[in-house]
């Protein structure tokens, strides 16, 4: 568990049960006493009210109009919530759009410059379009909560990415390539790639792809896509 993903399940934990201890966090969220401790001071740096007992077991609790007093929304999870309403957007499924667009526009006035940018140029290698009817639709599995996050580094650093691919008939090989574009075509998500070993592009199923991991001793230089003609550039939906 990273160290925001523990973060979130503290706070999540302290604010339904409201009330715990120390070593209940540390079993909840799989670290040690001193890890928890050391959240529980980076919580509160963040602007979090979280009071203490004095003795044994470490009572805690959060203040229920307790707020946080920076952001905390990283480039990525600003980008899932976009690409979720852009897919169910283009999916014709979006009912109440103008308010998810409003508060998506404010999540996005929140964050500092450097993320902005950072996020401006992860939506430019987002496309958007529309699935064959004849598509078969029932291996469709969960993606790698990590992708994100890999790809964040890799399409705005312009790293390599190593992942574990299963195919169609469940075949797996590992797998080199240049990110160089996102697909969505709701309800399938792929990744777009510029694979030097077959010296052609590829789309990947994310759905299929494990293990992400970003080489930081590779890099390359951005390609032009070729997509169909029903494939438009995600800043193409943005009213």
């Amino acid at each position: 568990m990273t160290v925001r993903l523990r973060h979130d399940a503290i706070v999540r934990s302290l604010r339904r049960n409201g009330t715990s201890t120390i070593d209940k966090l540390a079993e909840e969220v799989g670290a040690s006493r001193r890890t928890v401790l050391r959240d529980i001071s980076a919580l509160r740096d963040e602007g979090f009210v979280i009071h203490s007992d004095v003795g044994r077991g470490g009572g805690l609790q959060l203040d229920p109009l307790s707020m946080q007093t920076t952001a905390r929304l990283s480039v990525p999870e600003v980008f899932a919530l976009l690409i979720s309403v852009a897919a169910m957007r283009a999916a014709g499924n979006l009912p109440f759009s103008d308010l998810a667009d409003t508060g998506l526009a404010k999540i996005e006035k929140a964050l500092p410059r450097e993320k902005v940018r950072d996020l401006r140029s992860f939506l430019a290698c987002l496309h958007i379009g529309q699935l064959s009817p004849l598509q078969n639709l029932s291996d469709v599995g969960k993606m790698d909560s990590e992708l994100l996050t890999v790809f964040e580094i890799c399409f705005l650093k312009q790293h390599y990415i190593h992942f574990e691919y299963r195919d169609a008939k469940g075949r797996k090989t590992k797998r080199e390539v240049e990110p160089q574009a996102m697909l969505i075509l709701p309800p399938l998500w792929y990744l777009v790639a510029w694979d030097p070993t077959r010296d052609d592009f590829r789309h990947f199923r994310m759905d299929r792809i494990s293990s992400p991991v970003a080489v930081d001793t590779r890099s390359f230089r951005r390609r032009h896509v070729p997509f169909e003609d029903d494939v438009c550039p995600y800043s193409d939906l943005v009213p």
